[in-house]
């Protein structure tokens, strides 16, 4: 059974760091691309960045410069670093591999 489990979300002042996590099981890690997606309120789903199992990595161009997605295939851990976080990030951050997404861990950024 595939599982993708998101941690690391919080409330977080504007201009904070945040790193999440998502420890995976029941698939081939290191043989998978990963990615992370958001949702923030009212609004349909984003796609944040992908790590794939080559290692190359992508960004939303909104995102370049300040998230970082990173992998560790020893651990079976995706990480997405967040800095220079504003309000507009809040959202609920997920963790993708193919059609299976996790539960979701949510981030706030406000004061």
């Amino acid at each position: 059974e595939v599982q993708l489990v998101e941690s690391g979300g919080g409330l977080v002042q504007p201009g904070g760091s945040l790193r999440l996590s998502c420890a995976a099981s029941g698939f081939t890690f290191s043989g998978s691309d990963m990615s992370w997606a958001r949702q923030a309120p009212g609004k349909g789903f984003e796609w944040i960045s992908s790590c794939y199992s080559d290692g190359n990595t992508y960004y939303a161009d909104s995102m370049k410069g300040r998230f970082t997605i990173s992998r560790d295939n020893a651990k079976n851990t995706v990480y997405l670093q967040m800095n220079s976080l504003e309000p507009e990030d809040t959202a609920v951050y997920y963790c993708v591999t193919g059609r299976y997404w996790g539960q979701g861990t949510q981030v706030t950024v406000s004061s």
